[in-house]
């Protein structure tokens, strides 16, 4: 059978589907390249899983090897989170960002080992890293308990409001919104909801979880987590405090999980996580796993007892099945890609992911190595790989 004939006429060279951190950066990188954008997305823009994140830009180690490819990942987008941060004074007042570093706590021997060894990656690839004593830590967080072991605390690590920074990404892409839920693709078109069909040159799929509509079954798993926020009270702490323990925790697939995880945000408030409830994708709050996780929040800060809470809500990571973000070619849709999986790392790794995407697609060199991110590794691996 001959093909048919693509339209004339394109909506847009490229289409995305998915309007969070994702999609708006692979817009905007699209867009650098000269390329026209139209975004799909039925919701607020930034509105699902970006909404539901505390905005941590961080530097992810690799004391194991196999965190390599993630902390390739990280390193680099965070390189290109600088870049756009410091175009315009503007861009870091609307992400509201700030520089405030991240103290990672040690409540024993075990988890002082792994800030040493931390420490020691950090001054090895060139990154600032210092260890706390009890007394500097004290210092540096007084409403930290006050029998903990110490702190590695890492200066340059950030924070911003991933929503506002998504809605500015579109703004610089000239991205067309439609603002419906994509329900068919066929090559270079989409089907929407309304009854609309859009064309373009590619499609790509940023929609995090919801990806799996278009996925084999088990390529991507739920990971639900809560967030509370408190009431403005300024001034009460400075850095990202986050227990060591979560490291452990994290990656865990067959429990569900509480760590100490706190930002402060602009104006005092206090941003409290998190927790991790494998294969949960319903909204709906988890009164006993938040109570855990707010009592784990208490153990480490007693004072926080006495604030109030303004609301509490929560959000879906979309994990891969081997942890490694899908960024490539979809393995059975023709002219369309994928980005996706990022579980907890979306924010950081969302521009390097836009950047190795649109590389990919346009056939240009990469900066990073894809094959670990191509998602039809899992057609060549075990189901249980």
């Amino acid at each position: 059978m001959a093909a048919q004939p693509l339209p004339t006429r394109r909506h847009a060279d490229v289409i995305i589907i998915g309007g969070g951190i994702i999609g708006a950066a692979c817009a905007r990188e699209y867009a650098r390249q000269g390329l026209s954008v139209a975004v799909v997305e039925p919701g607020p823009i930034g509105g699902g899983a970006t909404a539901a994140s505390m905005g941590h830009l961080l530097a992810v180690d690799a004391l194991d090897p196999a965190d390599q490819i993630e902390s390739d990942l990280s390193r680099r987008s965070l390189q290109l989170w600088q870049d756009w941060l410091q175009e315009q004074e503007a861009h870091r007042e609307l992400a509201e960002y700030s520089r405030c570093g991240t103290l990672w706590l040690a409540t024993d021997s075990e988890e002082w080992t792994l800030a040493e060894r931390k420490r020691a990656w950090f001054r090895k690839q060139g990154l600032a890293a210092e260890l706390l004593n009890p007394e500097e830590l004290a210092q540096a967080e007084p409403m930290l308990r006050r029998d903990l072991l110490g702190a590695l605390h890492v200066p340059d690590d950030g924070r911003v409001y991933p929503p506002r920074v998504a809605a500015r990404w579109l703004q610089e892409a000239q991205a067309k919104v439609f603002r419906a839920r994509a329900v068919n693709f066929e090559g270079a078109s989409v089907r929407l909801d309304d009854g609309r069909e859009l064309w373009g040159a590619m499609t790509v799929i940023c929609t995090g979880l919801a990806a799996q509509e278009q996925l084999p079954t088990g390529w991507l798993l739920p990971k639900k987590g809560h967030l509370a926020i408190t009431q403005r009270h300024p001034g009460r702490v400075q850095h990202q405090l986050v227990e060591l323990g979560y490291l452990k925790r994290a990656h865990l697939v067959d429990q569900d999980t509480v760590s100490f995880n706190l930002q402060p945000r602009p104006g005092g408030q206090l941003l409290i996580g998190s927790s991790r409830q494998i294969g949960r994708d319903d909204s709906e709050l988890d009164p006993v796993l938040l109570q855990q996780m707010l009592r784990q929040a208490v153990h480490y800060m007693p004072g926080l007892a006495e604030l109030s809470l303004l609301r509490c809500w929560t959000g879906v990571r979309p994990a891969s099945r081997d942890g490694q973000p899908l960024i490539g070619a979809h393995p059975r849709l023709h002219r369309s890609w994928l980005a996706t999986g990022h579980e907890g790392l979306g924010i950081t790794t969302a521009l390097a992911t836009a950047e190795l995407l649109v590389q990919l697609s346009l056939g240009q060199a990469t900066t990073l190595k894809p094959d670990p991110f191509r998602p039809a590794r899992f057609q060549e691996s075990p189901a249980h790989a």
